[in-house]
């Protein structure tokens, strides 16, 4: 369930080149689009909500194929790109879908997933689970499916 923006992101810097380009050929008193090419207009409007929309698609996809393997009915989406409303309404049609529920932190704890790390800490220490700090590392890329959490169990 890993993502990787990195090549619709290349995409996209593409297409806005090609805008800047379009630009440039109107201001030289050009056409800015060679119909015969088949090239069109895309305004920076479409270009931002076309990213939007597909890269949330793909979010929702993975939570969707998420919630089915742990089995869960509920949703948090937390992190900066929580502000968005645009996301949390397609989360949340994907989680009425499944008979499920969406919830949304406040705008105050979407900067980053601070709240998330030490909700995580709070539930290891209640279960008595402490790691020394002398002994204690950090590794960004864990995935869900291979860590153990022990306050589930």
């Amino acid at each position: 369930m890993d993502c990787s923006f990195s090549g619709i992101l290349a995409a996209a810097d593409l297409l806005a080149a090609q805008m800047r380009e379009q630009d440039e050929r109107e201001a030289r008193g050009e056409p800015p689009v060679d119909e015969a090419a088949g090239e069109v207009r895309i305004t920076p409007a479409e270009l931002c909500y076309s990213l939007q929309e597909t890269v949330f698609a793909m979010l929702v996809e993975i939570t969707e194929r998420a919630m089915a393997h742990v089995g869960s009915g509920q949703v948090l989406v937390v992190g900066g790109v929580g502000c968005n409303e645009r996301l949390q309404a397609m989360m949340g049609y994907m989680a009425a879908e499944r008979g499920g529920s969406v919830y949304a932190t406040d705008e105050r704890f979407c900067i980053d997933n601070g709240i998330m790390i030490a909700h995580a800490g709070l539930l290891a220490f209640e279960t008595g689970f402490q790691t020394p700090l002398a002994e204690s590392t950090c590794t960004q890329r864990f995935r869900t499916d291979e860590v153990h959490v022990q306050w589930r169990d």
